[in-house]
């Protein structure tokens, strides 16, 4: 479950979509924010038909969800 007041922060380049885990987490760190903060991490492609949202929640892995506007 996504805790009330989560920080959502997108990122306006387009990612390529075969990053697994571990390339969101580069790119969130690449930013200078921490993957592990309880943020929503939201990432899109070229066409931006499609978004993958990235966070943590503290219980296990980083978890990913993949959403076709």
């Amino acid at each position: 479950m996504i805790p009330p007041g989560a920080r959502v922060l997108l990122r306006a380049a387009a990612v390529d979509f075969q990053n697994g885990p571990e390339g969101l987490v580069s790119l969130v760190r690449d930013a200078g924010a921490d993957p592990f903060d309880g943020s929503l991490y939201v990432f899109r492609v070229k066409r931006a038909d499609r978004i993958k949202i990235a966070w943590w929640d503290g219980s296990g892995p980083l978890r990913r969800h993949q959403v076709v506007l």
